[in-house]
């Protein structure tokens, strides 16, 4: 499902349901484009009112699972020379019901809101070194994400992220998917 960033995608996982309980095939390779090869699986558990984000990576790309509980998605394309440059997305990601994948290429801030207690799986196609972990404030107003809240509990990095006019000195640069 296109969310109007180039890249950025929204893809339906369904369960599959029996007397037994469920079985959801949450991950596919060829669901996601670009070259690389997930590496690395993190687990996000947030209390309700907990906001992570606005996060970057100029190299990596991520792909979200909601496990538990409500998300609110927040995205915004930074990658100078997209054709989505500037464009905004938000969603909202439950593990009840309809359940989705959301794949974030590189350049794309991204950040989530816990409506309620909330498991995020993400796989990464690099490894964690720190080197490639950057941060844009989640309330900047030029970015214009309409957050479920304007109080949410924020970490220390999350709350000195720098705003958008600071990022774009220094933007990611978009890589067009040699596989489209």
């Amino acid at each position: 499902m296109d969310l109007g960033i180039e890249g950025a995608l929204l893809i339906p996982i369904a369960p599959h349901d029996d007397d037994r309980g469920s079985l959801t095939e949450v991950f596919r390779r060829a669901w996601v484009p670009g070259p690389n090869e997930v590496v690395q699986a993190n687990l996000s558990i947030s209390g309700p009112g907990v906001l992570r984000g606005l996060h970057f990576h100029r190299r990596q790309a991520d792909y979200w699972c909601v496990l538990a509980g409500r998300a609110f998605v927040g995205l915004y394309d930074l990658r100078a020379g997209s054709p989505t440059e500037t464009n905004r997305a938000e969603a909202a990601i439950a593990a009840e019901g309809q359940r989705y994948g959301l794949y974030v290429p590189p350049g794309v801030a991204h950040g989530f809101f816990a409506e309620t207690e909330t498991w995020l799986l993400y796989l990464v196609d690099a490894y964690f070194t720190g080197e490639d972990e950057f941060g844009l404030a989640w309330d900047d107003p030029q970015v214009g994400i309409a957050w479920p809240r304007a109080d949410p509990i924020l970490s220390e990095r999350d709350r000195s992220n720098p705003p958008l006019a600071q990022v774009l000195e220094q933007p990611p640069r978009y890589v067009e998917d040699a596989r489209r």
